[in-house]
């Protein structure tokens, strides 16, 4: 298997370019035009073709793209461009910049000029910013030889980078880098327009209704005078004040000062929802009606993709997207927040259609970073629970009210749930008060009650919190690393009695050989937690972290290293199309849907092989669209 350095040059103009537009539309659009590109095959000459699409074409065809892993810096572009302009599809996707992002970790500059500056390979060069506004005819000979060399030199760079980068990068997660890649560059899925359509004109239709109610009643004389008045929040707290309501405050976490506690998760503005006046009632809600776009901009956004790729829609996944390694939303596209219980909102994930004459297979694995996190810490007896199928939320609010709880008792299994998913982190009174009285079904809980969740949990998990302490003793490790070595004491040790999570001065070492970072980890007896820990974020500022927080760290990477390791098992039989926080989408074909289902939900019961007795189980569904599986 040879291994084939890419790089595309395009081109770009001060209205048109990927600062401007998402991969997609860029590509996608009517102006592209590829300059040339410059290739290497393994440690070869690297060389520069230019011309005509057709001439480049047959240049890319002398390549067996079978017998080739594609390594470009951002594959996503030139994958993209190597797939959609010239049909071509390699037999592996590499790509240095998600490489450097795992490695040095989501605040770490991923640039190939930071990288090659980071790793002393060479100056990048800077002749690209002569083909502003320039397409292939406009240039000269010897510009073309100098765009060329500049290309040269981003190829070079790519290649050495990667021969520094690999020697240590496990290789289930370049595996992981190609299953997320290809969803993008060679889509499955595609998109239903009609019913898109349809849900759009009704969304637009019940908003104009709303909004028409009300003009009379407002003395309004167009729809527009009632949305503007409805939406903005000086407007609406003065219309309030009309109508002798108190507007509902909160401190604002920027500026220290009161402000208008108006938004549509504010405790404030969810009492005005359940007003005894019906009429404010109906103000609230019309105005979460019509205040919102996203639904319309979502199925706006579709549409658009759908109709640039003719019905296709390439899957944009950030690899390696958050700090625990989780994927994330691309391209203005997020897929991991589209609405599911709302019958009439579900319509855009019901619009996400297989290809012909097969199904979409959606697995999740079931509240495994619950399951993780007691075993990690060795809450034994919860583990069991778990091992023995028993229902746990459930279980926990019995030991809370003292009584028997089950599904039926749906307030207080909700607070139980509610208390294992959140206090395990450390999660205070208020906190965990304010996420039962703001998600459904809603629990308005007294201060006392709520200090006694707390204390019944920490009371009954106390592996939990001493798991906590031993994440507090790891900052200060690694806060005083050079010290304790400088002194003869400072060496490795593991967190947890599985040996799951290995302390280093680098950071927490994980089962996949990656790290969980903290940059500039620093003691601050300022910072928002009354005295500990704050490290720094890429684009400025610093984040609080303590031991109950580096524990949920520490879970969600796990969490996400199992999703991953099920998706490179999968990978073998069927194609993952997606996967949206702990589960992984996949296709089959209709006829053979039953065995896939069971082949993937098979899979996604396997413990890993760093945690051979983690409990791990997961349900599914297949069916005609994403949204009914």
């Amino acid at each position: 298997m040879q291994v084939v350095t890419l790089d595309f040059e395009t081109f770009y103009s001060k209205t048109f370019s990927l600062s401007k537009l998402t991969t997609e539309e860029y590509i996608r659009s009517p102006e592209f035009q590829t300059i040339g590109y410059s290739i290497k095959i393994d440690d070869g000459k690297t060389k520069w073709h230019t011309g005509s699409h057709e001439e480049l074409l047959e240049e890319l065809n002398k390549v067996d793209w079978k017998k080739s892993m594609l390594l470009c810096h951002n594959t996503l572009f030139d994958g993209a461009i190597l797939s959609w302009i010239f049909g071509l599809q390699p037999f592996a996707y590499l790509d240095t910049l998600c490489m450097a992002r795992a490695i040095h970790g989501v605040n770490a500059g991923g640039s190939l000029k930071a990288l090659a500056e980071r790793y002393e390979l060479g100056e990048k060069g800077t002749e690209v910013l002569d083909a502003l506004g320039k397409r292939l005819e406009d240039f000269q000979e010897h510009e073309l030889k100098r765009y060329g060399q500049y290309c040269n030199n981003d190829v070079e760079l790519t290649y050495n980078l990667f021969k520094v980068l690999s020697q240590a990068f496990p290789v289930d997660e370049l595996k992981l880098i190609d299953i997320t890649l290809r969803m993008y560059t060679n889509p499955v899925l595609t998109v239903d327009d009609g019913l898109l359509i349809t849900r759009l004109d009704e969304v637009k239709d019940e908003k104009q209704k709303l909004l028409s109610s009300l003009m009379n009643r407002l003395k309004c004389d167009t729809e527009e005078e009632v949305r503007k008045k409805l939406a903005s929040n000086k407007q609406f707290a003065e219309l309030l004040q009309e109508l002798g309501v108190v507007v509902p405050l909160k401190v604002s976490p920027t500026t220290g000062k009161d402000t208008f506690a108006l938004a549509k998760n504010d405790i404030g503005f969810k009492e005005l929802q359940e007003h005894d006046n019906s009429f404010i009632q109906e103000l609230c809600r019309v105005r979460l009606g019509t205040k919102s776009t996203m639904e319309e901009s979502r199925i706006e956004r579709f549409l658009d993709i759908g109709a640039r790729n003719k019905g296709s829609l390439p899957m944009p996944l950030k690899y390696y997207g958050a700090h625990t390694g989780r994927w994330s939303g691309l391209d203005k596209v997020n897929m991991q927040n589209l609405p599911s219980r709302d019958v009439k909102k579900k319509a855009l994930k019901n619009a996400i259609l297989p290809p012909k004459d097969n199904v979409i297979i959606n697995v999740d694995s079931s509240q495994i970073e619950a399951r993780i996190l007691v075993w990690l810490s060795g809450q034994d007896d919860v583990v069991e629970q778990f091992r023995n199928n028993e229902d746990v939320y459930s279980n926990f609010a019995s030991k809370v009210y003292g009584r028997k709880i089950d599904k039926r008792n749906k307030t207080e299994r909700f607070i139980g749930k509610t208390c294992i998913l959140g206090l395990g982190y450390g999660t205070g009174w208020k906190k965990l008060q304010d996420t039962l009285k703001t998600q459904p079904p809603y629990a308005d809980v007294s201060d006392q009650e709520a200090q006694r969740y707390v204390k019944v949990y920490r009371d009954t998990n106390h592996t939990v919190t001493k798991l906590w302490k031993e994440c507090d003793k790891a900052l200060e490790y690694l806060d005083t690393w050079e010290m304790r070595q400088a002194n003869g004491y400072g060496q490795p040790y593991y967190l947890d009695k599985h040996r799951t999570i290995k302390v280093t001065p680098k950071g927490l070492e994980l089962p996949n050989g990656l790290l969980l970072q903290y940059p500039e980890l620093r003691y601050d007896t300022t910072s928002s937690v009354n005295g500990g820990y704050v490290y720094k974020k890429r684009f400025g500022g610093e984040v609080s972290i303590w031991g109950g927080s580096i524990v949920e760290n520490v879970v969600q990477a796990l969490a996400r290293i199992v999703i991953g390791e099920q998706m490179i098992r999968i990978n073998e039989r069927y194609k993952p199309v997606l996967t949206v926080h702990d589960a992984v989408v996949c296709v089959a074909a209709e006829e053979e849907k039953d065995e896939a289902l069971k082949f993937i939900m098979d899979e996604m019961s396997k413990a890993p092989d760093w945690g051979t007795d983690l409990p791990i189980t997961c349900e599914g569904d297949y069916a005609s669209n994403y949204g009914d599986c």
